[in-house]
């Protein structure tokens, strides 16, 4: 594959000469450094705060107005720590006090920017052209993660000190969007900047996602990913992790929707996707539901052996003794398929790869990180003389949030803080080889999470899922903030300014011609991206986010679409279906794995709910014609941005419907001889 990638010029990063030498950017270089200082201290003196997370308006600690900026006037840590407040107040009280620090940041910023551009001969507007610069390209992805989980949008109690650096020295995105509040379409979303109703990965029935690793739907092989563009603009292209998005067509190694197959040189990881089955956790995603489901028919059959042989011995029915026996080997299988059914789960999904060939079946938990780190380590140090692409899709923090030793019972929040501790760690070092191998001004790195928190993730008095801040509702659920509303830190030194908080919609979508576009590719034209690139945004050379709408699905039912109506600075959400909570007043759908998208535990609202998000970002507040005046506006422009929306669909194949989201024996990938799967080539065994 390397022959496809074209010679890279050694001159891809000039050395630069030093500043005494040239005396316009030893100037420019001090004022940044002021500027810099400056808005890092308004950006500390309004950090957001609490384990409530960043709303769309902002939740912010502030400082009062008679005290210096912790960053000028710097206090024992004792001191600071102690006066620090641990949960906000009222937000519109927050939002006040966010409107002065910000608009003396913003005097500080123009007054500075005036400065430079006198000096210097150069207008604020004056900006370089980056696409085409071809940098390294790091993508990092957790799974099921929660907004509120990070220091720097808002927690104060789990710790996650590289996150939060990262958010220091780049931009940090408070609107970032996932296009679905699940996994498997929310990835595909993300790989091909295009809705998931698209590609078909979406479903009608209940599937949400890929239900085995042994299924035909995938990926389809004519969608384009970012990576399979940037691979042929001669970029060496890495996915290590989880993948979830479809192996095998039609047999056990035809690999049609493998990553090898959609742009990627190299991967490494888990087909599927991380489960509380891979280790029999009590809370279960679908071994629990079939062994229950067995066990019934189980019972069923045998009674019904039972009762034919008893009628056969008693002379009370007449016949032959077919039927008895057939009963009988049904519920001997089914006895038996329940009893194996938990091992076999484990067997068929939870297992790595290294390109096509299988390392390790089942997967030997307690080493999974360090070989994640390691592989990460190599491909890094592999490729670093060439510009290369790695999406590291982290593991972490899906149940049954498998941690090591040294972060186990470190964390104040038991399992799921000491999950999310141990992956911020696993940054950090990933962090770490970029410093190494001397790229971290070369690579423009990338944060974010699939999609919301799991609120269901919740066992007794134990909560095993993430936290979506201020925002409502959470994993699965189409519509509500707290399941699309996922964290967005860029970090590209010397490029993208520092310290930037960007209050604008942005979408998971958008990295696709962000990151196509760095590496000299092109948008494809052939048919419709719904992602837009965000690098005028992240630079500050637009003020506003290219997204006007963006519509929210929950499988392929349209629940909820957003305005951000630009001219009046405000921000509307429409809800056409809700989830109906279970039980009554509470925030999520308890007893379930996730809330559904159609039937009678969803209600259809009409007229539609309508929220004000730039006022009221927890949505608690519905509008109606009599409190807000704009409402039939809001609700015409809305209906005329969906029905736009929907002309631009084009009927193509569902993959998750029942069809290919259903266990084929032949399509299972094992390491030996099925249903014998079993291996260890990592420690050289098989």
């Amino acid at each position: 594959m390397s022959n496809r990638r074209s010679p890279v010029p050694t001159g891809r990063w000039p050395r630069p000469r030093p500043l005494s030498a040239q005396p316009n950017l030893l100037l420019l270089h001090l004022l940044t450094v002021a500027l810099n200082g400056l808005s890092c201290c308004a950006h500390a003196c309004g950090r957001p705060a609490g384990r409530g997370g960043l709303g769309t308006g902002g939740r912010l600690r502030t400082v009062p107005q008679d005290q210096p900026c912790p960053l000028l006037h710097r206090q024992p840590i004792a001191e600071v720590q102690a006066a620090r407040p641990r949960r906000s107040t009222a937000i519109q009280e927050i939002q006040a006090k966010r409107e002065h620090v910000t608009s003396g940041a913003r005097l500080v910023r123009t007054w500075l920017a005036v400065t430079v551009g006198a000096l210097l001969g150069v207008t604020p507007s004056a900006s370089r052209d980056l696409s085409g610069s071809r940098p390294n390209i790091l993508l990092l992805m957790a799974d099921d993660f929660g907004i509120g989980d990070i220091g720097c949008y808002g927690n104060d109690t789990i710790r996650t000190p590289n996150i939060d650096r990262l958010a220091r020295d780049g931009v940090m995105l408070t609107q970032h969007l996932a296009a679905a509040s699940v996994c498997t379409p929310s990835r595909a979303a993300f790989l091909t900047g295009r809705y998931p109703l698209r590609s078909g990965m979406v479903s009608s029935n209940g599937y949400r996602v890929l239900q085995w690793t042994g299924v035909s739907g995938g990926l389809p092989t004519n969608e384009t990913t970012f990576a399979k563009i940037l691979k042929d603009r001669g970029y060496a292209t890495g996915l290590i992790g989880k993948w979830h998005l479809g192996l095998n067509c039609e047999s056990s190694n035809d690999h049609c929707h493998h990553p090898l197959n959609h742009g990627f040189d190299h991967f490494y990881g888990m087909p599927f996707s991380m489960m509380g089955d891979c280790i029999r956790w009590e809370l279960s995603e679908k071994r629990a539901g079939m062994e229950w489901k067995l066990n019934v028919c189980f019972q069923i059959m045998a009674v019904a052996a039972l009762t034919l042989t008893a009628g056969k011995l008693t002379h009370l029915t007449s016949g032959s003794w077919t039927p008895v026996i057939w009963s009988t080997i049904a519920a001997i299988l089914l006895f038996t398929t329940s009893y194996f059914l938990g091992a076999l789960i484990v067997h068929a999904d939870c297992f790595l790869m290294r390109n096509h060939t299988i390392t390790e079946q089942p997967m030997h938990f307690p080493r999974t990180t360090s070989l994640i780190l390691k592989e990460v380590s190599s491909f890094i140090q592999r490729n670093k003389q060439t510009p290369f692409l790695l999406f590291v899709s982290f593991l972490h923090v899906h149940t049954p949030l498998i941690t090591t030793e040294k972060f186990r019972g470190k964390s104040v929040h038991g399992l799921y803080g000491d999950n999310t501790e141990e992956m911020d760690w696993m940054l950090g070092k990933i962090l770490d080889t970029l410093d190494t191998e001397g790229l971290t001004n070369s690579t423009l790195v990338y944060f974010t999470s699939d999609h919301g928190g799991s609120l269901e993730s919740r066992l007794r008095n134990n909560q095993y899922g993430g936290s979506n801040g201020i925002y409502k509702g959470g994993k699965g659920m189409g519509g509500w903030e707290g399941g699309i509303r996922v964290p967005g830190i860029f970090r590209w030194p010397g490029v993208l300014p520092v310290g930037r908080v960007i209050h604008e919609p942005t979408s998971l979508m958008d990295v696709f011609p962000t990151v196509v576009q760095l590496g000299g590719g092109e948008v494809p034209q052939d048919r419709v991206i719904d992602g837009r690139d965000m690098l005028p945004l992240l630079l500050g050379t637009a003020q506003h986010s290219d997204h006007e709408f963006l519509l929210h699905y929950c499988e392929n039912f349209l629940h909820a679409v957003r305005w951000h109506q630009r001219d009046g600075g405000r921000l509307w959400k429409v809800h056409y279906t809700t989830p109906v909570f279970h039980p009554h007043g509470a925030g999520a759908c308890y007893g379930r794995g996730v809330c559904p998208c159609f039937g009678d535990q969803v209600a259809h609202h009409d007229p539609p709910l309508l929220f004000d998000l730039s006022r009221d970002p927890s949505e608690a507040h519905a509008l109606t014609p009599d409190t807000e005046p704009a409402f039939y506006r809001v609700m015409d422009t809305i209906s005329r941005a969906v029905e736009e929306h929907r002309r631009t669909l084009r009927p193509v194949p569902v993959q998750l419907d029942a069809l290919g989201n259903i266990w084929k024996p032949w399509l299972q990938p094992c390491c030996g001889p099925f249903p014998l799967c079993w291996c260890d080539r990592e420690n050289g065994q098989a």
